[in-house]
């Protein structure tokens, strides 16, 4: 790894400290270099407060004049909730700034990098570009598609199952697969499920994890008939929001998903993990929704031709119409595997 490998990869290790605490804002982490030194270093912390360029140019302070500055996304050149950050780079006499790419914001693309041009400063992008789109897929879709990032949780037994025939599912997965999730939780800015995994399974759908972190708004998308008063999802709605979403109209039998998400989006939710059931599981990837599947598989048999499965629906009648996934990963666990694959 060069050098600039080793500050750009750097930043963007800043940047995900904030991950789950950003949204709808990027992710972004900045890095301020002299003779060989680093002076500065910073990440944006959470919407409204300073941006990662603003943090580590206060940590530099004067030794930020001649200084270069790597930064995982472009500099903004608006006044939104904060200033814009090219501003006070130019104020600051760095002299140089190394971006990772380039911002998809519409209101900012390419502009901060020509402001910084015309004031003299000499910037350079594409390092360690396809690491910052990685890291900031959920808002890099909402800004060109205008939807949340869909990720889809299961967690099934080795022949496919996640319940027995009678619904019990407790607990397929283990002990370590279960406090991933809950990481999982505490990333995502909702959690979604069908209103008979609320049925059934009665889940608080809140986040355990250890680290600090914001909750997650919990969606229910159900159809017509009442869900049960009492169930544990509604018991503290008064302090972490509960968002219930039925058919629009008299007719309509099924949610819009795709209306559903576009209006979620609009209140700031671009990261959601969907936990089931498997009508809605399969709406979703009807509709080429899903951006990303998580599959955890335990090793044990369920076995039972009634017995539940990850994604129901109608299903397709050809296998090349199925729903292709790409870059996959797999993670051991202490009991289980995790296989993660992404829509291609």
């Amino acid at each position: 790894m060069n050098t600039g490998h080793k500050y750009m990869a750097l930043a963007i290790k800043l940047a995900k400290r904030a991950e789950g605490m950003t949204s709808p804002n990027p992710m972004v982490g900045a890095v301020i270099v002299k003779n060989g030194m680093i002076v500065g270093r910073g990440y944006h912390k959470r919407a409204g407060l300073p941006h990662a360029e603003i943090n580590a140019l206060r940590q530099a302070g004067a030794k930020a004049k001649g200084a270069t500055l790597y930064v995982t996304l472009e500099p903004c050149d608006h006044f939104g909730r904060t200033p814009p950050c090219a501003i006070a780079i130019i104020n600051s006499g760095v002299k140089r700034v190394v971006i990772a790419m380039i911002d998809p914001n519409p209101v900012n693309s390419g502009s901060g990098i020509r402001k910084l041009n015309r004031c003299g400063i000499k910037t350079e992008v594409g390092l360690l570009a396809e690491d910052a789109m990685a890291m900031n897929r959920p808002y890099i879709k909402s800004i060109t598609e205008k939807i949340p990032f869909v990720t889809v949780k299961v967690a099934q037994s080795l022949d496919g199952k996640i319940a027995t025939k009678r619904g019990d599912s407790k607990w397929i997965s283990g002990e370590d697969s279960r406090r991933y999730v809950h990481e999982l939780r505490r990333k995502a800015d909702a959690v979604m499920v069908g209103a008979n995994t609320v049925r059934r399974d009665d889940p608080l759908l809140l986040s355990r994890s250890k680290a600090r972190g914001k909750q997650p708004v919990r969606v229910i998308v159900a159809g017509r008939s009442a869900l049960p008063s009492g169930a544990k999802i509604f018991s503290n709605s008064h302090k972490h929001p509960v968002i219930v979403v039925k058919p629009a109209g008299r007719s309509g039998k099924k949610v819009d998903l795709k209306k559903l998400l576009s209006s979620l989006a609009k209140i700031g939710i671009i990261n959601i993990l969907v936990e089931g059931g498997g009508e809605l599981i399969a709406g979703l990837v009807e509709e080429r929704l899903v951006d990303r599947f998580l599959v955890f598989i335990a090793p044990k048999i369920i076995g039972g031709r009634d017995a539940k499965t990850a994604v129901e629906g109608v299903g397709i009648e050809k296998i090349k119409d199925a729903f292709k996934l790409k870059n996959i990963s797999v993670r051991r666990f202490k009991e289980d595997i995790l296989i993660e694959a992404h829509r291609q």
